[in-house]
């Protein structure tokens, strides 16, 4: 290792200057506090985490952007983070397939540490960025994807190892950190950084930097899917039928959103294979099954713009014959 890459790594590890290491003093005394003091304060200390995420709107929403641009190409979203913000990550990539009928492929969470640290902690692992850009490397990251280093002291080698090879494949790059400066700035095309302030604890981060990362998160991902098509005004309407539970739901939402009788919803899902989005074009518009699934194609996913598109081709379509006859 060369002078310059070892004054970079101990600039990488020195954690002396963290906001989120620095102690608290409002809870400097609270080995003494009843257990509602406690409880009071922590409620209180929570509640900055939510502030400070919203002073990262913009930032967030060029995130969501960046990751609907991947989805529409067929990219993925893949996080990398070590400790609670890995897990988290790991979390939020395992909830999409449920929560939007997504590909397990499309939204990936990369751990320091591999699963055995989703449950307990590997010595060392977050501190090789070789390790992070091997990890990462093993996924056959490409152009198409956004690769996103979550860290909340911005300075984990293992992310930063991942993020400077998404740079070198000319993926998109997202940094999500709660400390400014932070190493991880030149390595990312957008930064997120809640700032929350000094932990309750000191140093403990699964707790207010926790709290806004997970905010963050679910932010990114749920934009991008709504986005994306996989919503219906506040619906999710991208279920897979993949049991009873799920089939009746498809039946109620399309009762719902298109007013159809139980029978009516039956039929235009037994033509659809039981998918419910191309069933409420179909019964929005009038379509037939092929129809809907082509407007679904040519706008994107969404529904209600595969449905207004297809009344809009029907005017048309209405002012050319009353203007041939």
């Amino acid at each position: 290792m060369s002078k310059s890459d070892a004054d970079e790594r101990v600039g990488i590890l020195n954690v002396d200057h963290l906001t989120t290491e620095s102690v608290n003093p409002d809870s400097s005394k609270i080995d003494t506090f009843t257990s509602v003091e406690i409880v009071r304060l922590l409620n209180l200390e929570d509640s900055k985490a939510v502030d400070a995420v919203k002073l990262e709107e913009n930032s967030i929403a060029r995130a969501i952007d960046l990751v609907v641009s991947a989805f529409r190409q067929n990219g993925r979203l893949i996080y990398m983070g070590a400790g609670t913000s890995g897990r988290l990550g790991v979390l939020d990539a395992s909830e999409c397939p449920p929560t939007f009928g997504t590909d397990p492929g499309q939204v990936i969470g990369l751990i320091a540490g591999g699963e055995r640290a989703l449950r307990n902690p590997v010595e060392g692992a977050e501190d090789s960025p070789e390790q992070g850009a091997a990890d990462l490397m093993a996924l056959n990251p490409t152009s198409r994807d956004v690769v996103m280093g979550v860290a909340t002291s911005g300075r984990t080698p293992y992310v930063i190892g991942g993020l400077q090879l998404a740079r070198q494949v000319g993926a998109a790059t997202i940094g999500l950190v709660c400390n400014r400066p932070s190493a991880m700035d030149t390595y990312v095309d957008v930064m997120i950084a809640p700032i929350v302030g000094p932990e309750v604890l000191s140093g403990s981060t699964r707790m207010k930097a926790g709290t806004a990362t997970k905010l963050v998160l679910n932010a990114i991902t749920t934009g991008a899917m709504i986005r994306t098509g996989k919503t219906y005004g506040n619906r999710m309407v991208d279920l897979k039928p993949l049991n009873e539970k799920l089939r009746i739901r498809s039946r109620r939402i399309l009762r719902e959103i298109a007013g159809v009788d139980d029978e009516t919803a039956l039929e235009l899902l037994s033509q659809t294979d039981g998918r419910l989005k191309p069933a409420l074009v179909m019964a929005l518009s009038g379509v037939n099954a092929e129809t809907a699934e082509r407007l679904l194609v040519e706008n994107q996913g969404l529904v209600r713009m595969a449905a207004e598109s297809a009344e809009t081709v029907e005017k048309q379509l209405n002012r050319i014959s009353g203007k041939s006859r």
